[in-house]
């Protein structure tokens, strides 16, 4: 069964976006999307919607949180490949994280 991930909104104004397909859903891609968003809340990389740099490093710590608390409740069940990625993007985003609070 194919689910449609178009916004409501945009149909009932006859608006689509068509930019771009959406990435098939995986761990791995999941966590890519939070680590993403972290690094626009540590003022990173500029927020997509905005096109400004903000940070906001409150939220980012959230963020960094949610990921390691995925990191301990899947550690027995990840692909070698998935607990590698985890384990770089954490390192990478608490490295920077610490870098801004200093």
């Amino acid at each position: 069964m194919q689910i449609d991930h178009s916004d409501s909104a945009a149909q009932a104004s006859g608006k689509r976006d068509d930019t771009a397909p959406l990435p098939e859903v995986t761990f791995s891609t999941f966590i890519m999307s939070l680590a993403s968003s972290a690094l626009v809340q540590l003022g990173e990389v500029p927020n997509p919607e905005t096109g400004k740099v903000q940070d906001n490093l409150l939220l980012a710590k959230h963020s960094i949180d949610i990921l390691t608390m995925l990191q301990e409740k899947t550690r027995s069940c990840l692909e070698p490949d998935e607990a590698k990625l985890l384990g770089s993007l954490l390192y990478e985003l608490r490295l920077k994280y610490v870098m801004h609070k200093g």
